[in-house]
């Protein structure tokens, strides 16, 4: 089974902020700056170790969010705070407004044209090919920015723990891959910390990371969590698809 990870499936900057938001439940009029910004920066931390190409995008909207902290925390008179912080602040929300009004459009696109599938159901040679290309498979976003914030909780417990080293692994993704499914098969389902040892190099870190993405991609993989901030699960996936039909 050949493995291609595809690591655009993290839709962008204000896409993970809106996630913040709802995660937060507050109104998107009412973003906690001071607290959000944290946030932001660890889950930024999990994406560089990725090497995604839109990394760039994420740290220039972080670099706003630390300036509206940093001048809401600075001593000044309160007419050059309202000048100052006001302004940046309004401009981010109005930016996470009409992503959020795009976003639910689209949501709402999508969930008319399964409605209209399920209406008029497509002939045998209307049917897409199942040998798709992974680039053309999507995960749920929520799923994907729970299991960043995930790692960067792993990654901070490890760097408490002992000072980084700079060790390379090579292991090849779908060997990750194949080990993570095949104990998630043994177990009937495993904790996502369980998978990380303290004394790993960082790019075995990554490459696991990297392997547990790509089988929920693939749907190999279900993931579950209880309640906010609670430990995530792996679980062998209901509608998960034969092996034979994976391999792009």
């Amino acid at each position: 089974m050949e493995f291609k990870v595809a690591t655009d499936v993290f839709s962008g900057p204000m896409d993970l902020l809106l996630y913040l938001v709802k995660k937060h439940e507050v109104d998107v009029t009412q973003v906690p700056i001071a607290r959000i910004a944290g946030e932001f920066l660890a889950h930024i931390e999990v994406l560089e170790d990725l090497a995604i190409d839109q990394v760039g995008e994420f740290v220039e909207l972080a670099s706003v969010l630390l300036e509206i902290k940093a001048r809401a925390l600075v001593p000044r008179p309160e007419e050059a705070v309202e000048e100052t912080v006001e302004p940046a602040r309004e401009d981010l929300v109005r930016r996470l407004l009409e992503y959020k009004q795009y976003r639910d459009a689209a949501t709402l696109l999508e969930d008319r044209a399964r409605q209209w599938e399920l209406r008029f159901p497509r002939t045998h040679s209307d049917e897409p090919s199942r040998r798709t290309a992974p680039a053309e498979v999507t995960i749920g976003d929520v799923q994907v920015w729970d299991l960043v914030g995930a790692m960067s909780r792993v990654l901070r417990k490890r760097e408490k723990r002992k000072p980084r080293q700079i060790v390379q692994d090579d292991t090849p993704i779908e060997v990750h891959a194949e080990r993570v499914e095949r104990l998630v098969g043994e177990r009937g389902r495993v904790a996502f910390s369980e998978l990380f040892e303290d004394d790993m190099p960082r790019t075995r870190l990554v490459g696991i990371f990297l392997a547990v993405l790509e089988l929920v991609r693939r749907g190999r993989l279900a993931t579950r969590q209880e309640r906010l901030f609670d430990e995530i699960w792996l679980e062998p996936s209901a509608n998960r698809p034969p092996a034979a039909l994976e391999t792009a």
